[in-house]
């Protein structure tokens, strides 16, 4: 079962902007109520973010790392004609033209665009430098908070995860040739997230979402605190193996034994333990 939705909420500077938890690394801030930071208007900030072909480049290069079944094709014809002065876009026209799962829209009283916190926070950074700065001291304030439904050691964890993703797309970043197209890069960035899925998963996200065609997300959203604890610990090890110009059939072997040995050592560990249980409790609506 997937963990219930939370909706909560921080302030910047007098604005109350929602978050949508789902306690794993995948929180959704509201684009609407940042958006109220420029203007009355949220949509027309919104579709003007969208329409910046830096914004599509983003958007294309975070749906390719995290969802297997974006539309690529699609994609690339929005590229070609990103920067033309015809060109428009919507978060409800980007979410059906390419599968996308990173922007949501959301109907209703607290409805609205919602962006996964790694979008949402190059949204606030078009804004101004300055406000995604609060946005994301006041998100990491709230994700800290003893009030939120996750311990303090465990959004710790998730910080920690955060930082060692950023380490893994440097080492990846380091090793593409200069002139590698955006589409090859994107799927080489992939490829690097699926040998990480191998090693922890024993399957890559395509093959899960062919075995679980009812659930929503992807199967790191259903992984249990031990498997993200150690994807994360994955993600470093990678990077370091890619900077000593391993091969990626060393590196599995290397990752698949790494896996298997923390998943026994987290087995009895106490705090981890700890987590698992309250993680359950959550999952089943104690």
């Amino acid at each position: 079962m997937a963990p219930k939705a939370i909706q909560e909420s921080f302030n910047v500077d007098g604005l109350d902007v929602a978050v949508i938890s789902k306690g794993d690394d995948n929180d959704y801030i509201s684009l609407t109520d940042l958006a109220r930071k420029k203007t009355d208007d949220p949509r027309i900030a919104i579709q003007n973010w969208m329409r910046l072909k830096d914004t599509l480049a983003l958007l294309g290069t975070w749906e390719g790392l995290n969802n297997p079944d974006f539309k690529r094709i699609e994609f690339d014809a929005f590229m070609k004609e990103a920067g033309k002065n015809a060109f428009t876009m919507t978060p409800v026209k980007w979410i059906e033209s390419t599968n996308a799962i990173g922007i949501r829209s959301k109907r209703g009283r607290y409805g609205g665009t919602f962006a996964h916190v790694d979008i949402a926070l190059d949204f606030a950074a078009w804004i101004s430098p300055e406000f995604r700065l609060y946005v994301f001291q006041e998100y990491r304030r709230l994700k800290q908070d003893e009030s939120s439904r996750l311990n303090v050691e465990w959004q710790q964890n998730r910080m920690f995860a955060s930082l060692n993703y950023r380490i893994h797309t440097d080492a990846i970043k380091e090793m593409l040739p200069e002139n590698i197209s955006r589409k090859m890069a994107g799927i080489t960035y992939a490829k690097e997230a699926e040998l990480l899925n191998l090693a922890m998963f024993g399957q890559t996200s395509r093959d899960w979402k062919a075995a679980n065609p009812g659930l929503s997300g992807n199967m790191r959203d259903y992984a249990s605190v031990t498997q993200n604890l150690i994807l994360s610990n994955l993600e470093s090890m990678n990077a370091q193996l890619i900077r000593q110009g391993m091969n990626v059939r060393q590196r599995y072997d290397i990752l698949y034994r790494m896996a298997r040995d923390q998943e026994r050592t987290f087995e009895h560990h106490p705090t981890v333990q700890k987590l698992e249980e309250q993680q359950k409790k959550l999952e089943g609506g104690e």
